[in-house]
Order: C-alpha cells, then sequence, then structure tokens
C-alpha cells in the first residue's frame, strides 16, 4: 500500500484528536489512517495517543 502525504489539515486534527484524549484507534477511524500510520505521525508531531487496548489495564 502506498503512503499519502499528510496534509496540514490532517495534522491539526491529529492534534485535536490527540488534546481531547481521544485513543489511537479513534484517530484512525476519524482520520482514514492506520493505526500505525496515526502512530508515526504522532511520534513526529510530539502527541501522545493511548491504544485501546492499554486503557484495559
Amino acid at each position: 500500500m502506498a503512503r499519502r502525504p499528510w496534509s496540514f489539515k490532517e495534522d491539526r486534527r491529529l492534534m485535536e484528536l490527540a488534546k481531547s484524549s481521544a485513543s489511537l484507534e479513534q484517530a484512525a477511524k476519524a482520520l482514514g489512517r492506520s493505526p500505525d500510520a496515526i502512530r508515526r505521525m504522532a511520534l513526529r508531531l510530539g502527541l501522545s495517543l493511548k491504544s485501546k487496548a492499554a486503557k484495559k489495564t
């Protein structure tokens, strides 16, 4: 699968989702991207997103 570049609008949306404590899976669904793509971009932007699996512990 080819990677498509992130738009500024998607970057801002990911920042908003992280600020609202959205899970990794919720952010992936909202942006139409894989959880891995969300995780990589969150790291690049210095954001913290938790996985739903991590919340169940």
